[in-house]
């Protein structure tokens, strides 16, 4: 899979100092400033240090599975037009290489919830979805009571229903704020009907 981040940091050059320090523990693929540039820090066959505890998918070992891409983006600002122009062209690239399918490029949120709010609500999902490049839920209602199994079924670790529903929300319903309701758990049914593992669906 792959997990895309945000590096919560004032600058692209911080980000890659710190990153490439050992003293941190904390690695990743691929960096991508705001203008545009990547830089492979870590070869794409080995593990990087980028996901830390979480899971995805009933897999807990989220470093041994995937591959890390960090923006450098301070965790409030727009991400720029070139850094999406190039995340789209890398994206590509590594899903071609590896074979991994748009419903396997995930957010870090997505696999740590209760931890982690990268790469937030200003990240373009939608945008990614229209080429490809990840998937976007269609329209539905469902029984707010579906929300929860739909959301372990698609993916989603065991954690608090709040952060759960927080973790969605930034990815599907950036902005929307109240109680879980109807549109949350149809979103979430959608996603688990297509993009369940077909053991998880029978």
């Amino acid at each position: 899979m792959i997990v895309i981040h945000y590096t919560a940091m004032a600058s692209c050059a911080e980000a890659r100092a710190r990153l490439c320090d050992p003293a941190f523990e904390v690695s990743s693929h691929w960096l991508i400033s705001e203008a545009g540039k990547s830089e492979a820090l870590v070869d794409e066959a080995a593990r990087a240090w980028h996901a830390g505890a979480g899971a995805w998918a009933g897999l807990s070992d989220i470093n041994s599975h995937s591959i890390g891409i960090e923006l450098a983006n301070n965790g409030r600002q727009p991400f720029a037009e070139p850094q999406m122009a190039t995340l789209e062209t890398l994206l590509a690239g590594i899903m071609a290489r590896w074979t991994i399918p748009a419903h396997r490029v995930i957010a870090h949120s997505d696999m740590a919830p209760s931890r982690k709010g990268d790469p937030g609500a200003r990240f373009d999902w939608q945008r990614l979805a229209l080429q490809g490049l990840s998937i976007w839920p269609q329209a539905a209602t469902a029984d707010p009571q579906a929300f929860l199994p739909a959301l372990r079924r698609f993916g989603y670790p065991a954690a608090p229903a709040a952060d759960l529903l927080t973790a969605f929300r930034l990815r599907f319903r950036p902005w929307t704020t109240g109680p879980l309701d109807a549109t949350d758990a149809g979103l979430a049914c959608d996603l688990a009907m297509r993009f369940a593992p077909p053991a998880e669906i029978a």
